[in-house]
């Protein structure tokens, strides 16, 4: 991982741990505190061009489901979209 700062627009500094795709980015902060369902949030397209924040501190311990389930009309059973938005 790679040190990395979120700046908020009072100028509040705040220093992390930045993965995936490394690059700037600007937007909304958002949070989600559901204890469940962040693969759905993490792909609903209703969160693109916003900082999601996931307030659950134990996500991802649970893994992530069958990318391939379809459901009876052959849409993605259990993610929103294709990928993280």
């Amino acid at each position: 991982a790679q040190t990395a700062h979120i700046v908020l627009e009072d100028g509040t500094k705040m220093k992390g741990y930045s993965f995936g795709h490394p690059s700037s980015v600007a937007g909304e902060v958002v949070f989600n505190t559901g204890l469940a369902g962040y693969p759905e949030a993490l792909t609903d397209p209703a969160y693109k061009g916003q900082i999601l924040t996931m307030a659950n501190p134990i996500v991802g311990n649970g893994g992530v489901p069958d990318t391939a389930a379809l459901d009876e009309l052959g849409l993605s059973k259990y993610l929103e979209s294709d990928g993280i938005k």
